[in-house]
């Protein structure tokens, strides 16, 4: 009997098992050394300047998003294809979604960003540029257009790891915050990097990295240069001279995101293989787009041999089909799983609901998203299992 393939899933080594054990054995389960260790790895890995960890890439889009400042009824910009949460951070901020338009890779629309920006002006606070199946955006485009109105950039990489954006005129890794405030990463069984869950951000910025760091833990801190209440009071007795070593100050109102050490441990063992295993996502994109070039669907690449192929992190391989619901089941009834991404948010009962978005409102992010299907794409993904995708698929245009 055939097993099933899934869109994508986990893929782990005995190595990262032994990393994880090895903690479970030690004097730290959470708070201890393996945290700054999986920062600052993942930091270097990205070619960002400070990295911090928490325990999902919801939990780091919320803080960052509180971070770089988002207020109440001020507007921050989003592509409404993407995950729920990349919006919903904006919502637990208390500020307003504000959906632009996708381009024909599912990125955000930048034209139409630049109608919103002269329409709304300062109203917008920031953007939140989604790298969709591991594609960049132009980020320095983007820049230059908020600069405008002095607009920040929160970008969600969460697709994009290990990507990057290479044009003859700009030149960027995916969360090195060369032209973004702060990015973001999730550590799902179905990303490059699994911890089981587990996020990060990243950002060039020293003060929003400590701000982060004090939402994080309940928004206390134990820098003592960060100490607001006077040194008598701190110390409980006037003759003291220094703050004592176990005292702390929650200085505002923060949460429990933390990482535990032992995803920490594995999240540093995947990353030991991270740039191995996204050679192997671009081989099997290759070997898809060789395969697949003649069938009567939309493909991510112009070609097989496309060199944007070696910048993409590929975290999805998403084609496009007006057949999409009934290649989406013949492939089911096979025991491939395909999968969609995304339902566009603007379109979700919440949002219809609070802000009246009907269908038509955003034409081009809908017909992505009646087109789009994400094909089997993961490191361990064999090529038995990939020629039995694409067989599948091509029976299922040859014989309907």
């Amino acid at each position: 009997m055939e097993r099933p393939i899934p869109y994508g899933k986990q893929f782990l080594t005995e190595e990262d098992i032994k990393s994880v054990v090895e903690v479970l054995n030690s004097d730290y389960l959470t708070q201890g050394p393996k945290i700054e260790e999986f920062e600052n790895a993942f930091s270097k890995y990205v070619n960002a300047e400070y990295g911090v960890a928490v325990n999902n890439g919801t939990a780091a889009l919320h803080i960052a998003l509180k971070a770089l400042g988002a207020e109440p009824n001020q507007y921050v910009l989003v592509p409404p294809i993407t995950f729920a949460a990349s919006a919903n951070c904006i919502e637990y901020n208390n500020a307003i979604p504000l959906f632009t338009e996708v381009d024909e890779h599912g990125l955000m629309d930048l034209n139409y960003v630049e109608d919103l920006v002269k329409r709304y002006g300062t109203k917008i606070r920031g953007a939140i540029p989604v790298q969709y199946a591991g594609k960049a955006l132009n980020l320095k485009n983007l820049r230059e257009i908020l600069s405008t109105i002095g607009g920040w950039i929160l970008e969600d990489a969460c697709h994009a790891p290990g990507g990057s954006f290479v044009k003859p005129n700009v030149t960027f890794h995916c969360g090195d915050g060369q032209f973004s405030d702060a990015s973001i990463f999730s550590f799902h069984p179905v990303k490059h990097i699994a911890t089981g869950e587990g996020g990060m951000v990243t950002t060039p910025h020293s003060k929003v990295e400590q701000k982060l760091r004090t939402l994080r833990t309940h928004g206390i801190t134990k820098d003592h240069e960060l100490f607001q209440n006077p040194l008598d009071l701190a110390n409980g007795e006037s003759q003291q001279s220094n703050y004592p070593s176990w005292y702390m100050e929650m200085q505002e109102l923060g949460y429990n995101y933390r990482l535990t050490d032992f995803q920490a441990a594995l999240g540093i063992s995947q990353l030991t293989k991270a740039k191995e295993n996204l050679e192997k996502r671009r081989d099997i994109a290759r070997y898809y787009m060789k395969e697949l070039q003649d069938l009567p669907i939309e493909l991510p690449f112009d070609n097989f041999k496309s060199h944007e192929i070696n910048h993409h992190a590929l975290h999805l391989f998403v084609i496009k089909t007006e057949k999409r619901r009934a290649l989406y089941d013949f492939l089911r009834e096979h025991k491939i799983f395909a999968q969609i991404h995304y339902f566009p948010i603007h379109l979700m009962p919440y949002y219809r609901k609070k802000y009246g978005y009907k269908p038509g409102d955003f034409s081009s992010a809908e017909n992505f998203y009646s087109k789009c299907l994400s094909i089997p794409l993961f490191p361990s993904l064999t090529i038995q299992e990939m020629d039995r995708v694409i067989n599948k698929i091509k029976d299922f245009f040859r014989h309907g």
